[in-house]
């Protein structure tokens, strides 16, 4: 019943949408294109027939915002019907590169025509080039290739347990690891079990033991649980994305790793979505100059165009997990490491994070001129930024992100629902960033 009050409430609102496109919404035919007829949706399909075929077969999950997209390219998207929008959301930080960047692209098409899959039970030409390129990057001495940032999470507490019985000598299967209240990493089992979002996580019970939940940017409660002996790890967001952009108090990161040298505990930081470069410096730790443990990365990792994310450590931690005790298929493999080298390089040729800073500081004026009694607050750092809605029976997140549809621009409420995330490509102009802005005060002050 549920879902198929959200499909119609879904086609209600695209049509609606659609019929009721501003100006701005600019249109174009579609390119030619010399794919095979049954890789394209027919030339007749509407955003409407689409979303019914959506609805009909597949899982009901998600619940987007109602736009059928079609092409991407740079800043810009275009739905079935050509109407062009501003992407504010980059897919959570996984297109900091903007779409289909050119030499993402090249390096994608260039490794695909040569050798895509290995598995790892045989070498490739590309591994160890990668390894050694991401490490030296950002110093550490060694990195396990994965695939998405779930599994780097998986992967970050599977070391930190493995460290906590072989070096640090906490009793066989007592080991601890503390997560942050509002935390978001993932939906497996292990991510569930250390969320604190009980409405997703009701229905998957039991959890896994071993796990504890204390509050975000609470220095003394970090402490306090720091203080078990058998603590392994303290995983953290250095800014919380999909928990509603919470951004912690100056110093929570410095004494974050004081804490865990203090009591000899790992410091996880879980920066797939805060890290190449979205925050205005290349990690988001970077902004306090300490360094964690253990890093994790993804989404972006591979400029959008691949599932590539990476766990960089040292040797006294990578060196605890043996033969046989972590596998993956698509690990590592010779596209990934191709494209990865390439989204990193690009972000370091193209100065990314530095126009993040720069765009960010644009972005953060123009969201501070809007009305208090609509917008409560404005958060963020660089080019992720939360407009926290305070919500009314006339307005709310959703309704406000449907309506810089009509006008335009993509964005999407985030798990704590009165929280829009802002997060467009880090390859944003100037001119570009002040048209969004216009579109979002305009969008504001229509309520």
């Amino acid at each position: 019943m549920c879902a198929n009050l959200c499909v119609t409430e879904m086609l209600f609102m695209l049509t609606r949408g659609i019929s009721r496109a501003s100006p701005l919404l600019r249109t174009m035919a579609r390119p030619a294109s010399s794919a095979p007829s049954w890789l394209q949706p027919p030339r007749s399909s509407t955003s409407e027939e689409l979303l019914l075929l959506e609805h009909k077969y597949g899982a009901p999950i998600y619940r987007p915002v109602p736009v059928i997209l079609d092409r991407g390219e740079g800043v810009f998207v275009w739905d079935v019907e050509g109407h062009q929008y501003y992407d504010f959301l980059s897919a959570c930080s996984s297109l900091n590169h903007g779409h289909r960047h050119p030499h993402i692209l090249a390096a994608l098409h260039a490794q695909t025509s040569k050798l895509t899959q290995t598995s790892r039970a045989f070498h490739n030409s590309l591994l160890g080039l990668y390894e050694e390129y991401i490490c030296t990057l950002f110093g550490y001495n060694k990195v396990l290739p994965a695939n998405t940032g779930t599994e780097g999470g998986e992967t970050a507490c599977k070391l930190a347990r493995s460290w906590a019985y072989r070096v640090k000598g906490v009793p066989k299967y007592r080991a601890k690891i503390i997560f942050a209240h509002g935390n978001f990493w993932g939906r497996t089992m292990a991510a569930f079990s250390s969320s604190s979002d009980v409405s997703s996580t009701g229905d998957f019970g039991p959890f896994m033991p071993g796990f504890q939940l204390i509050p975000y940017n609470d220095i003394p409660g970090l402490e306090r649980a720091l203080q078990d002996p058998h603590t392994a790890a303290f995983m953290v967001e250095p800014i919380q994305g999909d928990g509603g952009v919470v951004v912690p108090d100056p110093g929570y990161l410095i004494q974050i790793r004081q804490l865990c040298n203090k009591y000899n505990v790992l410091w996880i930081a879980d920066e797939v979505q805060t890290g190449m470069g979205r925050t205005g410096r290349r990690l988001a730790v970077d902004h306090e100059n300490v360094r964690p443990d253990i890093l994790i990365l993804g989404k972006s990792l591979s400029g959008g165009v691949y599932p590539v994310s990476a766990v960089l450590c040292d040797d006294h931690i990578m060196s605890t997990i043996r033969v046989g005790q972590y596998g993956s298929t698509f690990g590592g493999n010779p596209v990934a490491c191709c494209v990865a080298m390439a989204a990193l390089q690009v972000m370091e040729d193209e100065k990314l994070a530095e126009n993040a800073a720069v765009m960010g500081q644009i972005l953060h004026k123009g969201l501070s001129k809007l009305p208090k009694d609509i917008v409560k607050e404005v958060r963020g750092r660089g080019l992720l930024q939360g407009l926290v809605i305070r919500e009314t029976k006339d307005w709310d997140a959703w309704k406000v992100c449907l309506r810089l549809r009509d006008n335009g621009l993509l964005a999407k409420n985030t798990s704590h629902g009165s929280v829009i995330r802002l997060a467009p490509p880090l390859i944003i102009k100037e001119h570009e960033m002040q048209e969004c802005v216009d579109i979002i005060q305009r969008t504001i002050m229509s309520f």
